[in-house]
Order: structure tokens, then C-alpha cells, then sequence
């Protein structure tokens, strides 16, 4: 379905489509996405430490074989568009919001899903934070998935990848026509690999991979999910973004 403008809204509203989002998603994900010995929670973000995702440990059991499931990026690139090679009440729901956490079955975090808030972006703080946690997570080979469906502020204006990947490899970024929201996938590795897709309001959005280890994906079916959590917001609500409200006369 033509994905929305949520800045068109305001920020509880988007929260709680963030939220239903982000569990359908990871539903999706135990339902059958990921291989059987891998598996999905939900977590929420914790306000100081960071990455705090990589503290479970479970008891190791059973073949230390790697898994049998995902993609390999030879066989199957990603389809995307790049691949790159190398206080207010934004931030208090931006501080509340969930993560998708990928663990192997012995509850090592081998991926992790963030679906932005224009809180991690409203100061420079706030944003820098975001982008030393996403590059944190790179560096201790944490893969990950980030989810921005948000138009570049001053602080990202060639969007939430650049930023993250310039602190990898600094290069020049534009957008696509009309496509300034960004979908961005990064393998861990080594080598480390940023999958980049751009879309823009009224697109469907895309799969994109989440990596399981080095060149070894599954798709997240964002497009489903985000129509299952579309179908569950308030009905009383849906017209504040199926169009736009009208202008008010001078």
C-alpha cells in the first residue's frame, strides 16, 4: 500500500502505529522468515548504555554448524537502489519506542531493527546518539536494518545513511526524484555493506535484507506488516493521512 506522510501527525499518533508496526513485524519474522534457530524479540531502548542488545547469553546447546537458512547476497544480491562497501515530545516517544532484536539461538544479537522517530533527529544530541549507537552496533558486528520513513531534517540532510556510513567512508549521497526517505540495510561483515533504498510518500515500500552473518539474509517483509498495522490503526484517524488537511485561508 502508498506509504504515508507521518509528519502529518503528531507524535503519539505515529508512536503507536510504530509500535503495533514494530510487533507485526517481528511476529513476521518468528512466523517463518527466519531460519529455526534463529528468533526475534522485542526491546526497548534503553536510555544511556548502548548497544544494550548484546547482553543475553543463553546456554549453548546443541551443533555449532551455521545455519542452513537465509539468502546468500552471491546467489541473490538485495535488490536496492546503492550498495556501499567498506526535550519534547518527539524524543519522549522517541526514548519509548521498541527495537526488533535478530538472536541466534544461543541469544547472540546477530541483527538489529530500528525504525526512526523524528525524536532521534529533533537536536543535535539526540541524532548524534543515534548515530553512534548505529555505528556501534556495526563495529561489534551487529548487523542492521533502519527504517526511516521521515524527510531529512538539517541534521541529516542527505538522510540518515550518509551520516552512519561516513563514519565508515565518507562519499557523496543524493536522492532519487521525489525519494527522500531511507531504507538502509548493513551487513556487519567484514567487509562492511551498506544496502541502500530510497522511496518517497505514495511508495510501497520495499524488502529489505536482514543479515544473519556476513552475506547471509532474510527480507523483511515490511510491506505486509505495514499494511497489517495500517489496517489496525484507529479508522476515526486514517483520514489525517490519506489526505492532506485542508490549508488555512490567510
Amino acid at each position: 500500500m502508498p506509504m504515508h506522510d507521518w509528519i502529518l501527525v503528531d507524535a503519539g499518533l505515529f508512536h503507536d502505529f510504530h509500535q503495533t508496526w514494530t510487533v507485526l513485524l517481528c511476529n513476521a519474522l518468528n512466523a517463518g522468515v527466519l531460519p529455526a534457530d534463529h528468533y526475534a524479540l522485542i526491546e526497548q531502548k534503553a536510555p544511556r548504555k548502548e548497544p544494550d542488545v548484546l547482553t543475553l547469553k543463553l546456554s549453548d546447546t546443541g551443533s555449532e554448524d551455521e545455519s542452513d537458512g537465509g539468502v546468500a547476497v552471491a546467489a541473490a544480491p538485495p535488490r536496492v537502489r546503492l550498495t556501499r562497501r567498506n526535550e519534547n515530545e518527539w524524543q519522549y516517544y522517541a526514548r519509548k519506542a521498541n527495537r526488533i532484536a535478530v538472536r541466534h539461538r544461543h541469544g547472540d544479537v546477530v541483527s538489529v531493527i530500528e525504525l526512526v522517530s523524528p525524536g532521534n533527529k529533533q537536536d543535535k544530541k539526540k541524532f548524534q546518539e543515534f548515530v553512534n549507537k548505529a555505528v556501534a552496533f556495526i563495529n561489534q558486528s551487529v548487523s542492521l536494518l533502519v527504517i526511516d520513513l521521515f524527510p531529512p531534517t538539517k541534521r541529516d540532510p542527505f538522510g540518515i545513511h550518509k551520516p552512519i556510513w561516513d563514519e565508515f567512508d565518507e562519499e557523496d549521497f543524493t536522492f532519487p526524484r521525489g525519494k527522500n526517505r531511507t531504507l538502509v540495510s548493513y551487513d556487519a561483515g567484514p567487509p562492511q555493506v551498506a544496502y541502500v533504498e530510497n522511496i518517497g510518500v505514495g511508495d510501497a515500500l520495499p524488502e529489505m535484507p536482514i543479515f544473519l552473518r556476513p552475506e547471509v539474509y532474510v527480507n523483511a517483509p515490511l510491506e505486509s506488516t505495514y499494511q497489517s498495522a495500517w489496517d489496525a490503526f484507529p479508522r476515526q484517524l486514517k483520514g489525517l493521512l490519506e489526505s492532506p488537511p485542508p490549508r488555512k485561508k490567510k
